[in-house]
């Protein structure tokens, strides 16, 4: 069975920056696309940034110039890396492997930006 684990969430002073990661702990035969989602209380969940396996890019208006996804397509595992957070940014923050028949999801980590 595949997992995804993220890790990198913790609670930071607006301004601040945190680097999410999520590494799939089983076989993926082909991810297409990594992506990270996140969700707010009494939010619906909602894309953040996208990543191809050929390294194209797409992010949410609120983060753009803030936030940048990467990826290790050799170690099955994407990153997001956050700059200048604000509160509102706080929300469990989800990361997805795609394939072209199916979509995987780890737990989610907690970002929290207060002061």
């Amino acid at each position: 069975q595949v997992q995804l684990v993220e890790s990198g969430g913790d609670l930071v002073q607006p301004g601040g920056s945190l680097r999410l990661s999520c590494a799939a702990s089983g076989s993926i035969s082909s991810v297409n696309a990594m992506a990270w989602h996140r969700q707010a209380p009494g939010k619906e969940r909602e894309l953040v940034a996208t990543i191809t396996r050929r390294g194209s890019t797409n992010y949410a208006d609120s983060v753009k110039g803030r936030f940048t996804i990467s990826r290790d397509n050799a170690k099955n595992t994407v990153y997001l890396q956050m700059n200048s957070l604000k509160p509102e940014d706080t929300a469990i923050y989800y990361c997805d492997f795609r394939t072209s028949v199916s979509a995987y999801w780890g737990q989610g980590t907690q970002v929290t930006v207060s002061s």
